[in-house]
């Protein structure tokens, strides 16, 4: 019971803060012409969106930040609870914000260079993965520090240890992770809504395994994606960016890693994963083919929307597969993890 108290306070506070944030950055943001550049080749209603400001991730990341701040801060000195959160735990809170945060910089300055130069690309593709690449290495050896070793929980069957395996493999599922949520902010809407389910399902697992200081951070995480939904579901008066696309990549890894459970990324990350597979296929079969496309355009989201799908459709659809997926994944770590 007091830990969904305090994953309530935490999302509560992310939610108002991030809420309250939007009414005074959106304007701001208009003001100093933050507007969002449309890409010539997506679809052709979306230019009507041109000049939409963005870098409205500053919204979450703010909300996120100052709600686990004050609900740690209310958990440890509340006269009716026992102080078990541990360093390692601690760390892996700190860590995983920092490391979210970290991308937030990196999406932060993409959006920027692109603002300023007035077109959809800023830094450039191996600008960002170096970057990317680099903060990845920075977590795990952190929480190498602080007592985590090179194994990870398999549902069903335990502890695999892969030694220096382990974290290569890390590396390269937190990169492409974060660039797959990166996609999946395409449409109003889409990416905060996934990442709304996906952050509560690491939230409940989070409290089942006794993980205070964790199961805190997911509910800031989803609390300030509800209140960002707030001014950026259809129709958007403002966009996360890759300032907040970067950063909710990260802050599901972390959750994720936190757990030991990297692999349940694979079903509470499902439409991340899908987005990111439709533009490998779509590249592959194009440069295969000669220039033939095997869907109408990627990522997928804008597939379904070149099948006269609404954007309000598409959200509602691909949140309902992550709600579904996320208690697969529950069920997963209650029956082949807990037990």
């Amino acid at each position: 019971m007091a830990a969904g108290i305090w994953s309530f306070e935490a999302a509560l506070i992310s939610f108002i803060v991030s809420s309250l944030i939007g009414s005074k950055l959106i304007p701001f943001l208009v003001k100093v012409k933050c507007g969002q550049t449309i890409k010539e080749i997506g679809p052709n209603w979306h230019k009507s969106k041109q000049n939409t400001p963005t870098m409205g991730g500053i919204m979450f990341i703010l909300g996120s930040l100052i709600a686990i701040a004050v609900t740690l801060v209310c958990y440890k000195f509340a006269s009716d609870e026992v102080i078990v959160i541990s360093k390692q735990k601690l760390a892996q809170v700190i860590c995983g914000f920092v490391m979210a945060f970290l991308y937030g910089l990196i999406g932060f300055a993409d959006d920027f260079v692109s603002i300023k130069k007035k077109r959809n690309l800023g830094l450039t593709a191996k600008q960002k993965l170096v970057l990317q690449f680099a903060v990845a290495v920075l977590y795990l050896v952190v929480l190498g520090f602080f007592g985590d070793d090179s194994s990870t929980l398999i549902p069903f069957y335990g502890k695999l240890d892969l030694g220096i395996l382990y974290y290569i493999l890390s590396a390269v599922v937190i990169v492409g992770m974060v660039n797959a949520v990166n996609l999946t902010d395409g449409i109003d809407g889409l990416c905060g809504s996934v990442t709304m389910f996906a952050s509560s399902f690491f939230m409940v697992m989070a409290g089942v395994a006794g993980m205070q200081g964790m199961n805190i951070f997911c509910a800031a995480v989803a609390g300030g994606c509800l209140g960002f939904l707030i001014w950026n579901f259809n129709p958007a008066k403002v966009f996360m960016g890759d300032t907040g696309s970067l950063f909710l990549g990260g802050a599901v890894c972390a959750m994720a890693f936190a757990l030991d459970l990297p692999i349940l990324l694979l079903p509470v990350g499902i439409i991340y994963l899908i987005e990111m597979l439709s533009v490998i296929i779509q590249v592959t079969y194009f440069k295969a083919t000669g220039g033939k496309r095997f869907f109408k355009m990627t990522p997928i989201h804008h597939h379904f929307e070149m099948c006269h799908w609404s954007e309000v459709k598409i959200v509602l659809v691909f949140s309902t597969v992550t709600f579904v997926m996320g208690i697969v994944s529950l069920l997963l770590f209650l029956f082949g993890v807990v037990q």
